[in-house]
């Protein structure tokens, strides 16, 4: 140890020559910053993502909390009086006071709601308490079975912003497993495996998925899975996951393919770590910031698959709703004579808007995790 140098634990040196002293107090003055924490700064900075941050916050907060809110139900029907409503401020009620005090709670939930969960009944109930049979009136009209298209629209994001985050994270796991293994691996085997990921390119997944929809929809297969809880839309999340991870592990081998070289990896194998602590320990949390910024860009590619699909009457069933499902009855009642618009515009904008936000706030986490762009 240099003479007149405290140890690191002491506040200042107890003696020593003054240039040693200037030197330790500029040093205690340098403060180091983290790679989140310098990232979180950076993108503060870029106003658009973090409004669209903001946005999908609440968008999320909205969704979970939809039960809470004074909305109509978004399953109730009524042809002879509230069919195609343009978008009013008239009056409504929910409709449990019309119900039998003697029928139970929940029987007259179900006929409002489409079999909500225990934390959504819990939920509901809170809402009966709070706003009792009051409701928003139907600010973005109805539709062609009498149904509130706001209440549906908040329903909706719930099944579109699930399917995003669900099918994308069994993306993430499968993709970047599987890119690590043969970016690590290299020769025979990382061949092997890209080639097996070049063949699966080659397929067009819109046909494997409506195959296996189409299967699963068969009503041996439907009440065989029924039995062990697994319902349709939970194998529909899981379809649209497993065929999303083709690019993630590309994008992944050739990240660790660069890395798997570097000094902290040459570190860990003189120490004796072991290839999977390599792999999942070392080399994965070192590719996140590249599978960060690319979550959120397959978080909307998948939630426009779901909207195609739904559109083409293949994802999600009614009574579930879902964003593509609204824009698929929106455009079947659009004819030469009656155009509804609200019926497309309202749920077509929920849907671009959070798409858009997706994006900008990729491309603001890509810049921010960029160690070159950090003077720009």
């Amino acid at each position: 140890m240099v003479s007149g140098i405290s140890p690191p634990d002491a506040d200042v040196p107890q003696s020593g020559d003054a240039r040693y002293r200037a030197l330790w107090d500029e040093a205690r003055r340098v403060k180091g910053v983290s790679l989140g924490r310098d990232a979180w700064r950076r993108l503060r900075r870029n106003i658009v993502a973090m409004a669209a941050l903001v946005y999908l916050v609440l968008l999320a907060l909205a969704a979970f909390f939809t039960p809470l809110m004074p909305l109509q139900s978004p399953i109730r029907q009524d042809l002879e009086h509230r069919q195609f409503l343009a978008p009013s401020r008239e009056p409504i009620t929910l409709g449990l006071a019309a119900s039998s005090d003697e029928e139970p709670f929940d029987d007259r939930v179900q006929a409002l709601w489409h079999r909500p969960g225990w934390l959504d009944r819990q939920m509901i109930r809170a809402r009966v308490w709070l706003w009792g049979d009051r409701c928003l009136p139907s600010y973005c009209g109805t539709d062609h079975l009498g149904r509130d298209i706001l209440a549906r629209l908040f329903w909706g994001a719930r099944v579109s912003l699930v399917v995003g985050l669900v099918a994308t994270l069994v993306s993430l796991t499968i993709g970047v497993a599987y890119g690590a293994i043969a970016g690590y691996a290299g020769g025979a085997v990382d061949n092997l495996m890209m080639r097996l990921v070049d063949i699966l390119y080659s397929i067009p997944f819109i046909f494997v998925v409506i195959f296996l929809i189409t299967i699963l929809n068969e009503d041996a297969i439907k009440a065989r899975l029924e039995q062990y809880h697994i319902s349709q839309i939970t194998i529909f999340y899981l379809v649209i996951g497993a065929i999303y991870w083709l690019t993630m592990a590309r994008v992944v081998r050739g990240q660790v393919i660069s890395l798997k070289h570097e000094q902290f990896i040459e570190a860990a194998r003189t120490i004796g770590a072991g290839r999977a602590r390599i792999v999942f320990v070392h080399l994965v949390p070192n590719v996140l910031s590249v599978v960060i910024v690319y979550l959120t860009l397959t978080i909307p590619a998948v939630m426009l698959f779901e909207a195609f699909l739904s559109f083409l009457g293949l994802g999600v069933s009614p009574p579930n709703v879902s964003w593509g499902l609204l824009a698929n009855d929106g455009i079947k009642v659009i004819t030469p004579v009656r155009i509804y618009w609200w019926l497309v515009l309202f749920p077509g904008a929920a849907l671009a808007l959070t798409l858009f936000a997706l994006n900008f706030l990729g491309d603001g986490l890509r810049d921010a995790l960029d160690p070159r762009m950090k003077h720009r």
